[in-house]
């Protein structure tokens, strides 16, 4: 674990995503419920909440759509917010820099999907010398269909995603792991 100072980053926790036709209320109610119990605890341990939203030139994801807004059923008071437009939060959204104008160098990466956003945000960070939580307990993401027809679930793709960042790119950690990392970093 880095010495460095930590903050949360909730990656495209949206009402986009309602609206896409991929989505399922399946995993909500957990995802819910862990990725709050993040928010709240690092808030309480005094880690910076750091909220990013996914935003394109079209459909949901664009701002004029009215669904770039935290999920109706989560609350985060961010200390600052930034917008995408493509998978990383690290690419072209000044996070980088404020993160390391703060001294942050352990980041605990929460949000939605699993394997996209969430993955590609963490190799970034890792590869830019960053020590990262991968918290998938409090992620969200949902079935996809491979070519070949095969339909891989949420927890599939959460246990591929998780074999692939562990001890490369990431810890895989609960919230109560990655918490206890980052007071002890705060």
């Amino acid at each position: 674990m880095s010495a460095d100072k930590s903050a949360l980053i909730v990656i495209d926790v949206q009402e986009s995503f309602r609206q896409c036709p991929f989505w399922t209320n399946d995993d909500l109610s957990g995802f819910v419920e862990k990725q709050q119990a993040l928010i709240d605890g690092a808030r309480a341990a005094g880690i910076p909440v750091v909220q990013v939203f996914h935003v394109d030139s079209d459909g949901p994801f664009t701002l004029e759509s009215g669904f770039v807004r935290t999920l109706a059923e989560l609350s985060v008071p961010a200390d600052v917010t930034f917008q995408k437009n493509v998978h990383s939060a690290l690419i072209g959204t000044g996070l980088e820099d404020w993160l390391r104008e703060r001294g942050i160098g352990h980041l605990i990466i929460s949000g939605i999907r699993t394997e996209q956003c969430c993955e590609t945000t963490t190799r970034n960070a890792a590869d830019i010398g960053f020590s990262v939580d991968f918290v998938s307990e409090a992620m969200l993401t949902f079935p996809m269909t491979h070519a070949s027809g095969v339909t891989f679930s949420p927890s599939d793709i959460r246990t591929r995603t998780e074999l692939v960042l562990e001890g490369r790119f990431a810890r895989i950690a609960t919230v109560e792991e990655a918490l206890a990392a980052g007071k002890l970093a705060a």
